[in-house]
């Protein structure tokens, strides 16, 4: 694996830069700086997301027949380490990252032709219905019920830690179609408009949601939800093979570019609370580092292979375990960083930026998002199958356990 940049490849990261340094502008910057998990609010992603489309870069991975960036292996590296390093917001990405792998996969060329045109532009935006109260990392054993009823499923049950449900134009849904056999048999992959009757979002408060912004979580209900035929993607039973590749693209996600900064970001706190000089804060801000740089080093090696057409497979589950409790770690050593700053816990750090407030904020800016990245967070070794799942399929696929 040569990991030296050619002089085609300097220059595209230049023109990558150059490019942010005109698209990322100060109002955007200053949101970020209070982001909480490096997304913006509904209106500021989806102005985001068109910079990036305009530009053809909103789907560095989609073939490029279907409007995908045409990036090699090293400028997709490139692309995303300098994102990254920049601080830009992360697209949402249960449209392009995660459903667009399904339906152009298993869709039928109908529902490539509706879904991902729209997904690349941003013009719609889709949620994720996987998880159900009792049916989180047992996700095999999920209840909500898609009955028969001619060119239509009806549809009852819920949904819950749905992501950006409130947002959402779409959403893509594991159902059950069918009680017969082992329960994976009775799964089916389906599509459906959020705003068709019968659906009801309701907000989930969690503690890092700041008072007014940034809420994420949501669970959903449906009652006689009525959903063509036409919208379930690939063969009826089939689902949960359609959800495990699905479920690859959404562990194999490159970690390090962004634990980079994460990094850099707790060194400057460091620096401005007076911690450069404390022994036991170096140690663990360098143990921190090696293993981001280890971890940085792992994620080169399967996407060098991913990009010669080889699958995840069970190194997607490598990743998420790995980047997952790096971001954790990262965030606790933030929040040991900036001291009794994090206790005021400032529930609305964007109200400020949008001259909603007259409240004094306590501690300097760079505090206010500290406790709620630290909350948010919590939730990481669980979303996309718990890291104590993922270690179970290591253990049956890498060490034949």
């Amino acid at each position: 694996m040569d990991l030296s940049l050619s002089q085609s490849d300097l220059a595209f990261r230049d023109e990558v830069r150059a490019w942010i340094a005109e698209a990322y502008d100060e109002g955007l910057r200053a949101k970020m700086a209070q982001s909480k998990n490096g997304y913006l609010d509904r209106e500021g992603q989806v102005a985001w997301q068109k910079k990036l489309h305009a530009r053809g870069w909103m789907a560095p991975d989609w073939p490029v027949e279907y409007g995908g960036a045409g990036f090699t292996p090293a400028q997709r590296y490139i692309f995303n380490v300098e994102m990254a390093s920049a601080g830009c917001p992360i697209s949402i990405p249960m449209g392009p990252k995660m459903v667009a792998p399904v339906i152009m996969a298993f869709g039928t060329p109908e529902q490539k032709i509706e879904h991902l045109p729209p997904i690349l532009s941003s013009d719609k935006l889709w949620c994720q219905g996987y998880s159900e109260p009792g049916s989180g990392s047992d996700l095999a054993s999920l209840q909500m019920r898609a009955d028969r009823d001619g060119d239509h499923y009806l549809l009852n049950g819920s949904k819950i830690w749905t992501t950006h449900a409130q947002w959402a134009d779409w959403m893509f849904c594991l159902v059950r179609t069918s009680r017969e056999d082992k329960p994976q048999k009775g799964i089916s992959f389906l599509l459906l408009d959020m705003k068709t009757p019968g659906i009801t979002v309701r907000a989930l408060p969690t503690l890092d949601i700041p008072a007014g912004g940034q809420q994420e979580i949501n669970q959903i209900f449906f009652e006689n939800v009525r959903v063509p035929v036409k919208n379930r993607v690939g063969e009826e039973g089939k689902g949960w093979t359609y959800a495990k590749y699905l479920l690859e693209f959404e562990r194999a996600s490159a970690y390090a570019p962004g634990l980079r900064r994460s990094l850099k970001k707790v060194r400057n706190i460091a620096q401005h609370e007076g911690l450069t000089e404390d022994e036991n804060f170096r140690r663990k801000l360098t143990e921190l580092e090696i293993r981001v740089e280890t971890l940085n080093a792992v994620e080169l090696r399967i996407f060098s292979a991913m990009s010669s057409g080889e699958p995840a497979g069970p190194a997607s589950s490598m990743l998420k375990c790995a980047g997952t409790e790096l971001q954790q770690a990262i965030t606790e050593l933030a929040v040991d960083a900036i001291g009794y700053y994090a206790m005021p816990f400032v529930r609305d750090a964007w109200a400020e930026l949008r001259g909603e407030t007259n409240e004094p904020r306590p501690g300097p800016d760079y505090a206010a998002p500290i406790a709620p990245s630290y909350f948010n967070y919590r939730k990481a070794s669980i979303y996309g199958g718990t890291n104590e799942v993922q270690r179970n399929i290591m253990a049956r696929l890498v060490l034949g356990l």
